[in-house]
């Protein structure tokens, strides 16, 4: 199992707790919040992750040098912002594999991966995402699915008492992904999955897993409490 990490983020509104450091390097409980999405990816078997790097991608790179990891780890870096399409566009060309797992170097949500990429190679999908209910928010868009877990659509953010929130964790299709017409800078989220939905080659995994969003500092904070219990 391949996975892209996206971990070239500036991390604007938290930068008054973690300084200038890359968001995916945020400290929780003394180690870089990356460093918890490799003990979840090795807990889900995978065998080479590929970083997407940017911002301060020394600080990535020299912390690398000193971990030890289960799988490989490569990384593409960045000269200028690409975009979260351009992130996975550059990382997915040095792909071996036929379908890659894309996570978010600021986000943790623990689904089971292995099931996931199982129900994204079965209904032969472009790409799968992982989708969490949520109550009462308006802080994510809402992305909708019919009886077959096919996606129809996506809104934009506004105050929902309940819906289903894209979780940040991809399954994709390599070929299907080349495919497109894609630029060198370009949103995932606007430029390839909403451009693309009626082709209803996307579809939705739900899972009530944990999850949990660092980009604000409530929810950084909250994560110090909740790693304590989650990682061992």
């Amino acid at each position: 199992m391949e996975a892209i990490i996206l971990a070239g983020g500036l991390g604007t509104r938290l930068q008054g707790v973690i300084g200038a450091n890359p968001k995916c390097m945020a400290p929780v409980n003394g180690k870089p919040f990356l460093s918890y999405i490799f003990e979840y990816l090795a807990q889900q078997k995978c065998t080479r992750a590929i970083l997407s790097l940017g911002y301060k991608h020394r600080v990535v790179t020299d912390w690398l040098e000193e971990q030890d990891y289960y799988f490989e780890v490569d990384c593409i870096i960045e000269n200028e912002p690409l975009g979260t399409g351009g992130g996975i566009l550059a990382a997915i060309e040095e792909a071996a594999t036929d379908d890659v797992v894309v996570l978010n170097g600021d986000t943790m949500f623990k689904v089971d991966i292995q099931e996931q990429l199982a129900f994204h190679k079965k209904n032969a999908a472009a790409t799968t995402l992982a989708l969490k209910k949520m109550h009462q928010f308006d802080r994510y868009g809402v992305v909708n699915v019919n009886a077959h877990g096919i996606i129809t659509s996506f809104e934009e953010k506004h105050f929902c008492e309940e819906g289903l929130i894209n979780g940040g964790v991809y399954c994709i299709n390599t070929e299907a992904f080349l495919a497109k017409p894609l630029k060198e800078k370009f949103s995932f989220e606007k430029d390839y999955l909403e451009r693309f939905c009626g082709e209803q080659k996307f579809y939705g995994c739900i899972s009530d897993s944990y999850f949990i969003d660092i980009g604000i500092p409530d929810d950084y904070e909250a994560a110090q409490e909740h790693f304590k219990t989650l990682f061992k």
